[in-house]
């Protein structure tokens, strides 16, 4: 079904942005890169496909079991994500806030062009109707170079609640924590603007380069966008082993080495973030447990802090056995939306957040990926991202942060805009 090529690529930094110049010609496009990240569970540092041959787009309704039916029947490499929304799906929920996106629920495709990149070895998957044409498009990847077209439209960029507005919501769920109805919440606001135009390959280069991490992405899929800098893995399945790493617990990072030390170790040793991250690995776990091996399920590290360019991070890492009865599809189903963008109990706390939040989530807190033709696949969890749908001149990006009876809600709002820096920068650039 698919012919494969290889090739040996001198300068890979400079390679991974004239194919990604040259997949802007595709209707479909997803750009993975691992921005040489160290870390035990990268299978790639880069992936690029491009080109639809076959495609399932759909609203939350019944999207598990379509997912599922289109995988198992392709058997193929399928590309695309799931959104927050999906939740719709699983379980009685709803999601009925504003939506200035528009994006489908779900949507994945089958690419006709496949580029996986493992060091300086250049695999790459064409399927055999249009093999002929690789030798004419790796002489335009090689000649091809980018170049800013110097768009720029100054951009109003709005805040979707207020201060005084989301001190006021953190305190109705701290209500909600205080009377047993949940532990723990995600709780999230978006930044936002109308009648917007951007240049999204260019803006996603900025984003990316200054924050360089570890599952960045960039989703294109006609007029809709996803200009990713994630530094969380939602779920990877390899071979029979379920691989999750949720991110709880956030501090900036300083220029001065000292400073900067400090706040790792703060960060380490601070009472209410290991909590915080605590309570969504056990929240995985008890997700994991529904697919896996009896006895499987282990915690590989626990409140481990990886730093990265914009902040240092709290991480996870938890790992189980999937019981042969399951599918790939069923792990993924049983453990989304994923816990960290949830809280505990989940149910519960999803309800809250669709009550005191004012914005549809969509793709945000949502997944982005690939499924391998042998039923692996590894996502990202989107946070830290764009979101553009050109169509509609329509702009957003939104955080959020972790509400447990510890929080001080001025300290989680100063969270949330720590968090908003990087796409706020790249955006007003």
């Amino acid at each position: 079904m698919r012919t494969s090529f290889f090739l040996t690529i001198d300068k890979p930094s400079d390679f991974k942005k004239q194919i990604l110049t040259w997949a802007q010609q595709f209707r479909e496009v997803v750009f993975l890169d691992s921005n040489n990240y160290p870390g035990n569970y990268s299978s790639y540092d880069m992936v690029l496909a491009v080109d639809a041959f076959t495609s399932i787009k759909t609203d939350y309704y019944n999207a598990f079991e379509d997912l599922k039916a289109y995988q198992q029947t392709t058997k193929d490499w399928l590309f695309g994500y799931l959104s927050y929304d999906l939740k719709n799906d699983t379980e009685v929920l709803k999601s009925q806030n504003f939506d200035g996106l528009d994006f489908p629920d779900l949507f994945f495709f089958q690419p006709k062009k496949l580029f996986l990149l493992k060091g300086n070895q250049l695999e790459i998957k064409y399927l055999n109707m249009c093999d002929d044409e690789l030798g004419e498009d790796i002489e335009e990847i090689q000649n091809t170079n980018y170049v800013s077209d110097g768009f720029e439209v100054e951009l109003n960029i709005e805040q979707r609640i207020s201060k005084e507005h989301y001190i006021s919501k953190v305190g109705k769920m701290l209500e909600h924590i205080h009377r047993g109805d949940i532990y723990e919440a995600n709780f999230c606001m978006e930044f936002f603007s109308k009648d917007a135009q951007i240049n999204p390959l260019d803006k996603f280069l900025k984003l990316n380069e200054i924050s360089q991490a570890p599952f960045a992405v960039y989703f294109k899929n006609k007029n809709q966008y996803l200009l990713s800098a994630s530094p969380e893995r939602y779920l990877k399945k390899d071979g029979e082993t379920i691989i999750s790493q949720p991110i709880k617990g956030t501090s900036k990072r300083f220029e001065d080495k000292d400073l900067d030390e400090n706040a790792k170790e703060n960060l380490q040793k601070d009472p209410k973030e290991r909590s915080e991250n605590i309570m969504i690995v056990d929240l995985v776990r008890n997700d994991l447990s529904r697919t896996a091996q009896k006895g499987s399920v282990q915690v590989e590290e626990l409140c481990q802090i990886y730093s990265f360019l914009q902040v240092h991070q709290m991480i996870s890492t938890i790992t189980s056995k999937l019981d042969p009865q399951y599918t790939a599809v069923d792990v993924i189903k049983t453990t989304f939306p994923m816990g960290s963008m949830t809280g505990a109990p989940k149910i519960s706390a999803m309800n809250i957040i669709e009550d005191l939040e004012e914005t549809k989530r969509g793709l945000y807190s949502g997944a982005i990926g690939y499924f391998t033709p042998d039923g692996n696949f590894d996502f990202n969890v989107v946070i830290r991202s764009i979101l553009y749908n050109e169509e509609n001149r329509y702009i957003s990006f939104s955080v959020g942060s972790a509400i447990t009876s510890q929080s001080i809600p001025e300290k989680e709002y100063e969270e949330c805009l720590l968090k908003a820096k990087a796409m706020h920068t790249v955006l007003k650039s």
